[in-house]
């Protein structure tokens, strides 16, 4: 397998191109089109999309929803508050409906088992129950449930949506927390702590668009960790270890994405999180299915896809899992070639940046 060292999938990117807020429009990001037939390569708007989609395609979304995972709050001491600290809440640990995350603790030395923290003047406690071997924790959270239904009532009230760390604070306008969600972030289906941002450029007019034209919108849901981000550290990525992230695939999507398998018309990942839902499925059961699990599904090197055929994705990190992925599908020689061509061009990079559709 060729291209195992980290080093292969670093890039040089000015800072300047790091988007720090959303486009003013979600459908008015730039947008590069790839042939991998031919390599050609074109520049165009989101809303251009439609063009390049036809009757028949299967463009698969992930309906997820980010949640207000971060909290910030105070280390109690007896009847004392004090210490400032922050948790990022990743994974819903709970069982008999308890209320138990995994989280990720700043500054984690303040966060030994038994500790108690206050978020929101106290209508939210929590106490550290077990430090896990990977540095993060388990927290237990207690609240009024006479007055909160639901825990992810009162972390509207408490918490923030977690925007991703290259995103400097003091540059955040007032929407760009709301704008981190996608159009179709389906209200039931909350569990992300990060967007899948390939999902921001569309808006209801495209998806009207398209379905007009014949293109097949199916949803799955997966759960975006912060593992999916979590950087590479061993100088040989085969040694790097994905977390596990949960995700569902209802069955009619199963049965439209397996029709057109059988068809062969194009099937189409928004986003990297969609792809590996769909490919991490097909890796436990050798079909699409309907189905609930967890996929640690780990996309580099010469990996053979064996759903997707398409995705629309932003433009990633170097060195990341993402670009990765993303490397795989194409090849990483023409990833680096189009990254090359992006940063000529002024493309805005990362999460609130724009997009490229491969196909």
């Amino acid at each position: 397998m060729k291209y195992l060292k980290l080093q292969d999938y670093k890039f040089d990117l000015p800072e300047k191109l790091i988007a720090q807020n959303p486009a003013g429009k979600r459908d008015e990001s730039k947008l590069m089109l790839i042939d991998k037939k031919t390599n050609e390569i074109k520049h165009k708007k989101f809303y251009d999309i439609v063009d390049y989609l036809h009757a028949g395609d299967v463009l698969v979304i992930n309906e997820s929803k980010v949640f207000p995972a971060r909290l910030t709050g105070e280390r109690l001491t007896g009847t004392e508050t004090k210490s400032a600290v922050e948790f990022l809440l990743l994974e819903n640990k709970s069982a008999n409906h308890d209320e138990i995350w995994e989280i990720i603790m700043k500054p984690g030395r303040k966060g030994r088992p038994g500790t108690f923290f206050s978020f929101g003047n106290g209508v939210l406690k929590a106490e550290i129950i077990k430090n896990l071997d990977d540095g993060n924790k388990l927290a237990k959270f207690f609240y009024d449930k006479n007055k909160y239904k639901k825990f992810f009532e009162i972390l509207e009230e408490t918490g923030k949506i977690p925007l991703p760390p290259y995103i400097l604070e003091e540059n955040v306008k007032v929407d760009s927390r709301e704008r981190y969600r996608t159009v179709y972030a389906n209200e039931n289906k909350k569990g992300s702590a990060a967007a899948p941002t390939a999902g921001l450029h569309f808006t209801p007019e495209i998806f009207v668009k398209l379905r007009e034209k014949g293109v097949i919108i199916c949803p799955v849901t997966l759960n975006v960790g912060i593992g999916t981000f979590r950087p590479v550290k061993s100088d040989n990525i085969a040694e790097h270890k994905m977390h596990g992230e949960w995700y569902s695939i209802p069955g009619d999507t199963a049965e439209e994405i397996n029709l057109a398998k059988r068809e062969n018309r194009r099937i189409i990942a928004v986003g990297t999180t969609s792809c590996r839902t769909l490919e991490g499925c097909f890796a436990k059961h050798g079909e699409i299915k309907l189905c609930e699990s967890k996929t640690d599904i780990y996309i580099y090197g010469d990996y053979k896809f064996k759903i997707i055929n398409g995705i629309i994705t932003n433009f990633h990190l170097p060195e990341s899992t993402l670009l990765m992925l993303v490397s795989a599908f194409y090849t990483r020689g023409d990833i680096l070639r189009v990254y090359e061509i992006a940063v000529e061009h002024e493309y805005r990079f990362f999460s609130f940046g724009d997009a490229m559709f491969i196909y």
